[in-house]
């Protein structure tokens, strides 16, 4: 009885870490559709350095703070932003929603590696 147990846990675990990965894996892709279609590619590459900076380069930069990083970001998305990366100045992107700066914040975020436990 007790063998069925473990093996029934075990299997779930198996599956929710797939769902999970499913999970993250779409909305990866949903965090790259919406800054295509926010322009945001035109100026950002998810890992080269276009005219602003790489977006891994900021997720790296910005890993581990929390929701407060989130909200940082999505202002400097919808704000704009100047000489934390350089010269360049990143203008005000108003055609972006306070809802989707969030959406794109939280993508942009997961793009930083995981760290190793």
């Amino acid at each position: 009885m007790h063998l069925k147990r473990s093996l029934a846990a075990a299997v779930a675990c198996g599956l929710w870490a797939g769902l999970a990965a499913a999970v993250h894996a779409q909305g990866k892709a949903d965090g790259l559709a919406l800054a295509q279609s926010r322009a945001c590619m035109a100026c950002h590459q998810v890992d080269s350095k276009r005219v602003g900076p790489p977006l891994r380069s900021v997720a790296e930069r910005y890993a581990g703070q929390g929701d407060a990083m989130v909200e940082y970001l999505a202002g400097k998305i919808r704000g704009g932003g100047r000489g934390a990366w350089g010269a360049v100045p990143m203008p005000a992107q108003s055609q972006v929603s306070d809802d989707e700066a969030r959406q794109l914040a939280h993508w942009i975020l997961s793009l930083a590696p995981a760290k190793p436990e």
